[in-house]
């Protein structure tokens, strides 16, 4: 995810041009584009669906409607606003992070433009389950080429670092405010997003195992450490530091640490 392969949560060692290296840089950038174009496409399929958007979408949507921009638009005009908080909570991003603000939403308006509006469950209830499954791929081929996380994801590890509260608990309470807050502009909120809610963890992960992208030795490590007590007022624990290891090429273990923003995105 940066050159060394390591993200700290505070004042994070991430830039936009780390990572950039390495006999494995195509394959991690083709990654990289085609998850996050695919996320695009998967979110435009849940829309289409009409059952439920996953929690941000449910924002994107109701901002969408009150103002008259596309959804893919107000995406990216809110990934970018995201993108600036992390400048008090002293995160940074890497190239995915930058990225994923503009393909997302340039993917998303792309597909809508193309996808016309189904009708009836025999035909709603299919786009919804392969717009999740797709959502899936999608986050498992852009976590996996390692090039820092999404706005979104990173802002949830920032404010757990901040505030010391768990990740889940940060996580429920952003969700639960974008939910609420796209409702009451008009998201749509639905049994789709429920399902996406209860299976894009599980789902991520297990793409993420596939799309690994091995390091030289084939065995790759991934450490998120905590910064210590005079960096940032968080005492280091016994759990300070967490590794994820890829014990085949391709493969990754099933223990992400719930630090870092790849946590953020696998834990229910």
């Amino acid at each position: 995810m940066s050159q060394s392969t390591t993200t700290t949560l505070g004042g994070s060692s991430l830039s936009i041009a780390s990572g950039l290296h390495g006999r494995h840089l195509t394959r991690r950038l083709v990654q990289l584009y085609a998850g996050l174009a695919l996320y695009g496409i998967s979110s435009a399929m849940l829309v289409r669906s009409g059952l439920g958007l996953e929690p941000w979408g449910v924002l994107h949507q109701g901002l969408a409607e009150k103002t008259g921009l596309t959804i893919g638009v107000v995406s990216i005009v809110v990934g970018a606003v995201v993108l600036l908080l992390w400048v008090p909570i002293r995160q940074r991003p890497g190239l995915g992070t930058v990225s994923n603000v503009f393909v997302i939403g340039l993917a998303m308006d792309g597909t809508l433009a193309l996808v016309p509006d189904v009708d009836g469950l025999v035909e709603q209830v299919p786009l919804l389950l392969l717009g999740i499954v797709l959502n899936g791929v999608a986050t498992g081929l852009y976590i996996a080429a390692r090039f820092g996380p999404g706005p979104r994801d990173g802002l949830m590890t920032g404010l757990h670092r901040l505030t010391g509260r768990s990740i889940r608990l940060v996580r429920t309470a952003i969700e639960v405010a974008v939910v609420a807050t796209g409702f009451l502009l008009g998201g749509s909120v639905g049994v789709g997003t429920v399902l996406y809610a209860l299976a894009i963890g599980p789902l991520a992960q297990f793409f993420l195992r596939r799309f690994t992208v091995p390091e030289p030795d084939a065995a790759s490590t991934m450490v998120a450490q905590r910064p210590d007590a005079a960096g940032t007022g968080v005492a280091p624990g016994p759990d300070s530091a967490s590794t994820v290891a890829a014990q085949e090429p391709g493969s990754v273990s099933s223990a992400v640490d719930s630090e870092t923003p790849e946590g953020a995105i696998l834990r229910p």
